[in-house]
């Protein structure tokens, strides 16, 4: 019976993984197809395998130039992210206070708020920023990484502050003994420890940041100053789409993406427990 029972859960894990993959799959074969291929068998396999589309998708989308506007916009985002959440969080494990406590759950608070419900306030206050205290908010990687920033910090201080939590104060103590600042504390003694919940972040806020559509529809209009995700916008016309261009230019859109993950996807279930859980 142990067998049988365990055959069973193999094979349902197994259609499972196939039902997720598929979109991948469909994806990945019909960015090698004909218009005429594709129109007849979607699932089919291609009768040739040629770069053609993704030479004619890399030309149309700007690749280098989206690739590099992502890639500027994903890393500024973590590296602030990382900084300012994870100097929050233990200001907040170490402050316990009832100050201290409101300004975490309100953190938490924020995950919990659907982005959909703030997009049109927060583009009306950004313009107010750029109309009258003339900073540019609005139609700049800065003010986009700046608005990525508030969106990411709650879960990133909500990780980093259960992380902390299991961090021996006393080590700080003796720091301080031993004549070091609260700046050197942090950064000598406590920041060197969170190197498994600082990768769970950086992974987290990665995808979430390369994978965002939606905001950066919003606040960039240029086109040079568009992310990847944006341009993908340009295969789906007002009356045609070119789907084998526009599967090989999703296709690109993630390739970056995977090869960062699976580097690093070996951190995320030690991160989060250790984040969430401790």
């Amino acid at each position: 019976m142990g067998k049988a029972r365990n055959g069973v859960i193999s094979t349902l894990i197994v259609i499972g993984a196939l039902l997720f993959l598929s979109p991948i799959y469909i994806m990945l074969v019909n960015s090698f197809k004909t218009r005429s291929e594709l129109y007849e068998n979607v699932l089919a396999l291609p009768g040739s395998f040629s770069f053609e589309y993704y030479a004619g998708a890399m030309k149309k989308m700007n690749f280098l130039t989206v690739l590099g506007n992502s890639l500027y916009v994903t890393i500024a985002t973590v590296i602030f992210v990382v900084i300012l959440s994870s100097m929050t969080a233990w200001m907040l494990v170490r402050r316990d206070n009832a100050m201290s406590k409101i300004i975490f759950f309100s953190f938490v608070a924020t995950m919990l708020i659907p982005f959909q419900t703030l997009m049109m306030p927060l583009m009306q206050v950004m313009d107010w920023i750029r109309t009258n205290l003339h900073l540019p908010m609005l139609n700049t990687h800065e003010g986009l990484i700046f608005m990525n920033i508030g969106f990411h910090a709650g879960i990133a201080v909500f990780l980093y502050h259960g992380f902390i939590k299991s961090i021996p104060i006393a080590l700080e103590e003796a720091a301080v003994l031993d004549g070091a600042s609260t700046f050197g504390v942090f950064w000598r003694i406590v920041f060197p420890l969170l190197t498994s919940i600082t990768v769970t972040v950086a992974i987290l806020d990665v995808i979430a940041s390369w994978n965002d559509y939606l905001l950066p529809s919003l606040v960039l209009s240029d086109k040079g100053l568009r992310t990847i995700q944006l341009s993908t916008f340009y295969f789906f016309g007002e009356f045609t789409i070119v789907w084998n261009q526009a599967m090989a230019g999703l296709t690109l859109t993630i390739i970056p993406v995977v090869i960062f993950y699976a580097f690093a996807q070996k951190y995320i279930i030690k991160g989060i427990a250790a984040g969430a859980v401790k």
